[in-house]
């Protein structure tokens, strides 16, 4: 694929994995496919809250790993929050916003169960 095709692909809903991958109020990593190219993605998964599953970029800007996956869910000012496991700065789930640093985010995806089946849109 050339970059002007990836740049004129729009999102589509793509299956990513089943819900026996995921683990309760913790999250994985996974890859997928994105307009811009091949993505690691965090997928966090919180049964029993009106939302469940979040999707978020796997890459920590502060450290530049690919780690957000591995982090600490939690709760700040009733915001469901990640905690890099590296440099501990929190994004909020809903929109990868980093609470320490307004001027960094992390991307974010639509996330949503068909069935057993994880699909996110990308």
């Amino acid at each position: 694929m050339t970059t002007a095709a990836a740049k004129t692909m729009t999102r589509t809903w793509q299956p990513l994995c089943t819900r026996a991958d995921l683990v309760p109020y913790s999250g994985v990593a996974a890859w997928m496919e994105t307009p811009e190219g091949p993505a690691q993605v965090a997928i966090f998964y919180s049964p029993g809250h009106a939302q469940e599953l979040y999707a978020l970029d796997h890459h920590d800007p502060f450290s530049g790993a690919n780690v957000i996956a591995r982090g600490i869910v939690g709760d700040l000012k009733g915001q469901p929050v990640v905690a890099s496991p590296i440099y501990k700065q929190h994004f909020r789930l809903e929109d990868g916003q980093c609470l320490e640093d307004d001027s960094v985010a992390l991307r974010t995806w639509k996330a949503s169960f068909k069935g057993d089946e994880v699909w996110i849109e990308a």
